[in-house]
């Protein structure tokens, strides 16, 4: 492995606290709804993705920004399957929080309509959608009236379970991002429930699945003064209805460029490497 970057551990790590301290002041461009999604964007450190702000008042408010960090690979996936089930894919944002997510699909070539439901904890910043591809509307999701190709479920509320509402718009794919992680202070689990993203009809074949697992402690153990983190296990799974199971990567491209927070996490999972290479030749670190 090359460890080369880590020769400029010091100075990513002194611009990086600069970027974190810069969000939880809100001083961080992603505070400002009136800027374009771009700049909101750009610099957002990966902890303020893991983490929320310090001064959240969690009876009151959702996540800070989001409930977990998206890697583009896996918004170009999704954009990918999207294309091919129709010539301008259309994609309903369930349960859609201030937009975030679905804002980074949208730039991946899908029109995204983002349904939030009014009674929902908003996130501490509201809203964070980009103008330009997405679509926010404020009803709940049994009140949707409008056509869609692709549901895109993410993040399913606690204990819930959408994917009976989903059916009733038939859609052509149906993609949920979730975790079976389950909250030891209430017994339950973090995201929907078990049969949610399994009970289908048959007629819905699981096309594509993937995981992406957040290492436990994973930048507390390079930077000690950042705070500590659970395991995290993130599941996707796609499924696509009987007239579009011959759906996939074929074609798939992967993009030049990840977002500004992967290079966060590059840089923390070199050095977690380079720290258990160390280990293995018996220096202590």
């Amino acid at each position: 492995m090359n460890f080369e970057p880590l020769r400029e551990m010091e100075s990513f790590s002194n611009e990086m606290f600069t970027r974190i301290v810069a969000v939880q002041q809100k001083e961080h461009a992603c505070w400002n709804p009136a800027l374009p999604f771009a700049e909101r964007i750009k610099g957002l450190p990966l902890y303020s993705l893991i983490f929320s702000n310090p001064d959240r008042n969690a009876a009151t408010t959702g996540p800070t920004i989001a409930h977990y960090y998206p890697l583009r690979s896996e918004m170009r996936k999704i954009a990918h399957y999207a294309r091919q089930v129709a010539a301008q894919p259309v994609v309903c944002d369930l349960n859609c929080g201030n937009g975030f997510i679905g804002s980074l699909l949208a730039r991946e070539g899908a029109s995204v309509i983002g349904v939030r439901d009014p009674a929902a904890k908003p996130h501490q910043i509201p809203d964070f959608h980009d103008a330009n591809g997405y679509e926010m509307r404020n009803q709940p999701i049994s009140d949707i009236d409008f056509p869609f190709d692709i549901a895109f479920c993410s993040w399913m509320p606690s204990e819930v379970n959408l994917t009976p509402v989903i059916l009733q718009h038939s859609p052509k794919l149906i993609v949920y991002v979730y975790t079976d992680h389950i909250d030891e202070s209430t017994g339950k689990r973090q995201t929907g429930t078990a049969e949610a993203f399994t009970q289908l009809p048959p007629r819905y074949k699981l096309i594509d699945e993937w995981s992406v697992t957040r290492q436990r402690d994973m930048m507390h153990e390079i930077w000690p003064e950042l705070s500590a983190s659970i395991e995290e296990v993130r599941h996707v799974k796609i499924y696509a209805d009987e007239s579009f199971h011959g759906t996939s990567l074929r074609g798939y491209t992967e993009a030049d460029k990840g977002y500004d927070w992967e290079r966060d996490m590059e840089m923390t999972l070199l050095a977690l490497a380079a720290k258990e290479h160390l280990r293995s030749r018996g220096i202590a670190v």
